[in-house]
């Protein structure tokens, strides 16, 4: 949990206490962004354990090389665009077929209080991601960056390193694709 005089800073404003040698700073960034970026691996590695290691190189690489962030970019965006070439060096690395696990804990709806809505809403997720996994990997990681993380075509135009206007028919296929998907298996 973030500690309360933490709470109200903007990313900016803790990366700028992090560049001032403020170490409890960098940890609250961690304690904002650590689901976001096992969650996000995830789509890559397809194994919970391997995306928490991945992330958590990701953090050290942000905290070794604290001066790269360029500030124009959200801070988010930085650290998916770290994680991606983590995941991407771990793949080249490993060239075998990924076991594929779904780990609930990141994908449940804690808010929700009516138990026969967070059930379906439940099944309908493990639905929707076992359909996204077989989609083609940028499709999935497009709709991930986008519908889950609410990301702008500009952020995800600079993650997946691809144009605005690229992002954007990528967008539109990979939807498409899901929808096509799911309607054949009529699952929700």
């Amino acid at each position: 949990m973030e500690e309360i005089g933490f709470k109200n800073k903007t990313d900016i404003e803790l990366y700028n206490e992090f560049l001032n040698g403020n170490k409890e700073a960098f940890n609250q960034i961690i304690l904002r962004y650590r689901k976001d970026v096992i969650s996000f691996l995830w789509r890559y590695i397809k194994n919970v354990e391997i995306a928490e290691d991945l992330a958590q190189d990701t953090f050290l690489y942000m905290y070794i090389n604290k001066k790269e962030y360029d500030f124009k970019y959200s801070l988010k965006t930085y650290l998916f665009t770290i994680a991606k070439c983590r995941a991407i060096n771990w793949i080249k690395k490993e060239k075998k077929n990924l076991k594929v696990e779904f780990d609930e804990k990141y994908m449940t709806n804690n808010n929700i209080e009516d138990l026969d809505e967070t059930l379906l809403r439940k099944e309908n997720a493990k639905n929707i991601h076992k359909a996204m996994s077989n989609l083609k990997a940028e499709y999935e990681t497009v709709i991930y960056l986008k519908d889950f993380q609410g990301m702008s075509y500009k952020e995800i135009s600079k993650i997946m390193n691809k144009t605005m206007p690229q992002v954007k028919v990528l967008i539109h296929r990979a939807r498409k694709a899901l929808a096509k998907m799911i309607k054949k298996e009529g699952n929700i």
